[in-house]
């Protein structure tokens, strides 16, 4: 949360959007920040709960069939969510991702890291990819790399499966 919220400029409250936003611990943190936070989650279940835990407005969408508005958000919490996505419908999401920040925007991103590989295991599907590739990606929707470090913080990297990068939307005149 701390590095979307740190590269997100103008003044608070920001408008955010946890895309994957499961049971909504997140959303209720967002909140009790003083922020306005909005969920998004494909598991009707999910969307539920988070409504109940955290009050805020949360919205039933599969990751393949979104529809957001655009110019919305100063920021969006991608945290294990995307490596849901297949590569081959990441370019078309970004772009929908990057369409619903507000000009500068930033999108926060933490997935578990792999050597580009996707498939499904015990029935979800994953697409782990490494740095270079998930780089390749984001600027190619349109957004400019602003931090990546890897999780759990403290550990050797290969004690470290998760990758978080912070990406800013470019703005039409960049």
């Amino acid at each position: 949360m701390a590095a979307l919220l740190r590269h997100i400029q103008g003044t608070p409250p920001y408008r955010l959007l946890d895309f994957g936003c499961g049971p909504g611990r997140d959303l209720k943190a967002f909140t009790a920040m003083g922020h306005i936070a909005t969920g998004l989650d494909g598991t009707a279940a999910f969307v539920a709960m988070a409504r109940e835990e955290s009050g805020c407005e949360v919205w039933h969408q599969d990751f393949l069939s979104l529809e957001l508005p655009g110019n919305t958000f100063d920021g969006i919490f991608a945290n294990a969510s995307l490596f849901h996505i297949p590569t081959k419908a990441l370019p078309r999401v970004l772009g929908q991702l990057h369409s619903t920040l507000k000009p500068g925007g930033v999108l926060f991103s933490s997935n578990p890291r792999g050597n580009n590989q996707e498939g499904w295991s015990g029935g979800r599907y994953g697409a782990y990819h490494d740095l270079e590739a998930w780089r390749a990606l984001l600027a190619a929707a349109g957004f400019t790399e602003l931090e990546h470090y890897y999780r759990p913080e403290g550990m050797p990297r290969y004690q470290q499966p998760w990758l978080a990068t912070v990406w800013r939307a470019k703005r039409a005149i960049d």
